[in-house]
């Protein structure tokens, strides 16, 4: 049996594609859907159903478009109510795609209508489970998502559903399943998520904590729930969408297709109140860049990270791109939800500076010259805690950049100040965002951890959390 896994590096997320006797079917799509649609057509086979293993919180599923312009069935599990036309998978139902067999498993605990897939080959014989958010390699799904739509479905609730899904419907299964996930790691819909993204499910038996045998309940819930960070503001607004439906990416794409000269681009910035996002690189963001714009560049993690520091899918938006970049920056922001882009600057900021309106820059130094002056100016490290607590300077003060509107008072207002990150990426945009809240006084070191190894500052590594004050 052949299936497809169709990796997105920059969300962290896995779409599946299967096909068989002219037949063909898609596990929980991206918002983009013509790649689907070219795969099926190169090998001359209709897509005939479109599984969801639940209602997606980090991204927004391109279910809806896909099921429009290929006639395919939109699958969920039980209890799943959507607000369009769907099949609503029972327990245990079977569906063809040619002559393989996918078998729905009802698996609450991430969500209530979590569902998980067996696949079955032309002989009957299992050949692995696709499993949404319910298993990851190395984790599972966080189980704290649902309660900002339905208030008594607590995490601990969920949790102990997920206990009995893994115990009761997946370990069961034979060892030398393959195991599918959405996500692997980068996702922030677990905490930690192996690199790899498949295993077989007897591997995941021996080296996942979550599936240990001889686990109690109390120990799942504690072991689960330990460290799990809050989940990103958007993540709610996403599962909305998924649930009642958006419109059409190919709409969103011509609304946002509007060049516009400074001018123009100006008039709308001040009368709308749009976030003005540049996704170019960070070395360039630095050098030059427009007052109180946002920086967070394709290149990196780009939709989740926007995502989390915008959180408002509704926010409006202007852009600042590289060239030929327009269409695809909109694109990975419908990714996770954010339809309302304006428009985008013609010819970029080189178009800006050019018709003479006011540009900014950061301050920026390398790590060698970093060394030289660290030891008399305070430093920000803004990277997530278990980078932190694995290699740090002493001195550095730990403010991620996932959680910086919790510590804005712990900003120095007027003295300098040194930020770095691992790797030069989340520092600017962190500086950005703090540019545009009116503080001047950081100095950005390039290259982040990466290069501050190279240098002579002594650096304490692997922290015990515990003992961090």
């Amino acid at each position: 049996m052949k299936i497809e896994q169709i990796y997105t590096g920059c969300i962290a997320h896995a779409a599946y594609y299967i096909k068989n006797n002219g037949e063909a079917a898609i596990f929980d799509p991206l918002r983009e859907v013509e790649p689907y649609i070219n795969r099926a057509a190169k090998d001359n086979a209709k897509i005939k159903y479109i599984f969801e293993t639940h209602f997606h919180a980090d991204f927004v599923s391109g279910h809806l478009d896909l099921a429009k312009k290929t006639d395919a069935n939109i699958v969920f599990g039980p209890t799943a109510n959507p607000d369009f036309e769907a099949i609503i998978a029972e327990d245990n139902q079977e569906f063809k795609i040619g002559n393989y067999t996918i078998k729905a498993i009802h698996t609450p605990g991430h969500t209530l209508e979590s569902t998980c897939y067996l696949l079955l080959d032309e002989n009957g014989k299992q050949h692995g489970i696709i499993t949404g958010d319910t298993l990851f390699i190395g984790d599972v799904g966080r189980p704290d998502l649902a309660q900002e739509l339905i208030a008594d479905l607590t995490q601990e609730k969920l949790a102990e559903y997920l206990f009995h899904s893994l115990r009761n419907k997946i370990m069961p299964l034979a060892d030398d399943l393959i195991v599918y996930p959405n996500h692997g790691a980068g996702s922030a819909c677990g905490k930690n998520m192996s690199k790899e993204t498949t295993d077989t499910l007897g591997n995941q038996k021996k080296t996942n904590y979550a599936l240990r045998a001889d686990m109690t309940v109390e120990e799942f819930k504690k072991e689960l729930l330990d460290g799990l960070t809050p989940p990103p503001a958007y993540f709610p607004q996403n599962v909305l969408m998924n649930i009642q439906g958006y419109e059409s990416l190919d709409t969103i794409k011509e609304k946002a297709n509007k060049p516009l000269s400074p001018k123009e681009f100006e008039i709308i910035a001040n009368k709308t109140e749009a976030v003005i996002l540049d996704v170019r690189n960070e070395a360039d963001f630095v050098k030059a860049h427009i007052p109180n714009s946002i920086f967070i560049g394709l290149h990196g993690q780009f939709a989740p990270w926007v995502g989390a520091l915008i959180r408002d899918v509704k926010q409006p938006i202007l852009l600042i791109t590289p060239e030929g970049k327009e269409e695809e920056t909109v694109m990975r922001l419908s990714r996770v939800g954010f339809d309302n882009t304006l428009g985008f600057l013609n010819g970029g900021i080189e178009a800006w500076i050019k018709d003479n309106k006011e540009i900014d820059s950061i301050t920026s130094v390398s790590p060698e010259e970093f060394e030289k002056n660290y030891e008399n100016t305070a430093v920000i490290d803004c990277r997530r805690p278990a980078e932190y607590t694995s290699i740090r300077i002493n001195k550095a003060k730990n403010i991620p950049l996932d959680f910086l509107n919790d510590h804005l008072t712990e900003i120095p207002k007027e003295e300098n100040f040194y930020i770095h990150c691992a790797g030069g990426y989340r520092s600017v945009i962190w500086s950005s965002i703090m540019k545009s809240r009116g503080y001047h006084n950081m100095i950005n070191v390039e290259k982040g951890m990466s290069g501050i190894k190279n240098t002579a500052i002594p650096l304490i590594e692997n922290v015990c959390p515990s003992t961090l004050k």
